[in-house]
């Protein structure tokens, strides 16, 4: 497998801070979509490389051992036990020395020796690094979402790393939320098992709803004439039409809550959140003579009171 440098690949330094990798990804993640460049071998190639440079700069303990091992980064946690200094065993390879197993430090004589070369390699201190299992780079991925989508549970079909998948999404999913396809990022070299997927969900709000959390919040225009002397009317849900009752005199910015007609509870079958309207009063327009009459007569009983 090719070195990759990370840095590179993001089109970023060494100095990067968290948010400058991840405003970074997010926009060549974009470029290189395999959706936006089917057929091109060259942006799948992109696209998999700023994956795989994300995945590992974007966590702040994968990017030190990066930083310190570069490409041996995922054996940092045996380099340290067993003592071995990069910079220390770059300045004798510099120096023609040669490389021995002693050059990590400590004692490997006897099993331990083996130990600790199976565990990097996959076999014993004899087997070259192309046997060892390599678990598949992490893939990070965007999906859009209406908020209607995200009412109800569906499946739908995603383009990752030029592969077609096919996911159910489960009702209730929020803006921002981060849910994990396990096997489907990259495939794991020599027989090592798949990555997995982390798919966060951008919903765009296009309703008349305000969500928060699992609760619904919307404005219900109420006319006048129902505002004083009460009636019904009918409020939109994401389940249908609802009629409810309005008490006379009702006031402009009365709050009502339709308990259970909110948004549904991530992973909870049938648990709703509640939906809160409030009234806002509609004054009519292009009043007849009659109409203006009427109205006259009823200031004047006002004023007369």
């Amino acid at each position: 497998m090719d070195y990759i440098d990370y840095y590179k690949a993001l089109e970023i330094t060494k100095a990067a801070t968290e948010a400058e990798i991840k405003k970074a990804y997010r926009k060549l993640a974009r470029k290189y979509h395999p959706d936006l460049n089917p057929n091109d071998k060259e942006a799948e190639k992109k696209f998999k490389e700023i994956n795989e440079a994300n995945e590992v700069l974007s966590n702040p303990e994968n990017r030190k051992k990066y930083d310190k091992y570069g490409k041996d980064w995922k054996h940092a946690d045996e380099f340290e036990k067993a003592g071995y200094n990069p910079n220390q065993q770059q300045s004798r390879q510099q120096q023609g020395g040669s490389q021995s197993y002693s050059d990590f430090g400590g004692d490997f004589s006897g099993s331990d020796f083996s130990d600790f070369f199976n565990s990097m390699y996959g076999s014993t201190g004899r087997s070259s690094r192309s046997q060892a299992k390599y678990r598949g780079q992490d893939f990070n991925a965007e999906l859009q979402l209406d908020l209607e989508s995200a009412y109800t549970t569906h499946k739908q079909n995603l383009t990752v790393n030029g592969k077609n998948i096919r996911i159910t999404i489960p009702a209730g999913v929020e803006n921002g939320q981060i849910i994990k396809i396990p096997n489907h990022g990259a495939p794991g070299a020599n027989g090592g098992p798949n990555g997995d997927l982390y798919l966060t969900f951008l919903i765009d709000n296009n309703s008349d709803f305000k969500r928060e959390g699992n609760n619904l919040y919307a404005d219900v225009d109420l006319d006048l004439y129902t505002a004083i002397l009460g009636g019904e009317t009918h409020v939109n849900t994401f389940d249908g039409k609802v009629k409810i009752k309005v008490a006379p005199e009702t006031q402009p910015g009365t709050k009502v809550k339709l308990k259970g007609k909110g948004f549904p509870v991530y992973k909870k079958d049938n648990q709703f959140g509640d939906l809160y309207i409030t009234y806002t009063l509609k004054i009519p327009t292009q009043l007849s003579a009659k109409e203006k009459e009427l109205f006259q007569e009823l200031a004047k009983l006002r004023n007369h009171e």
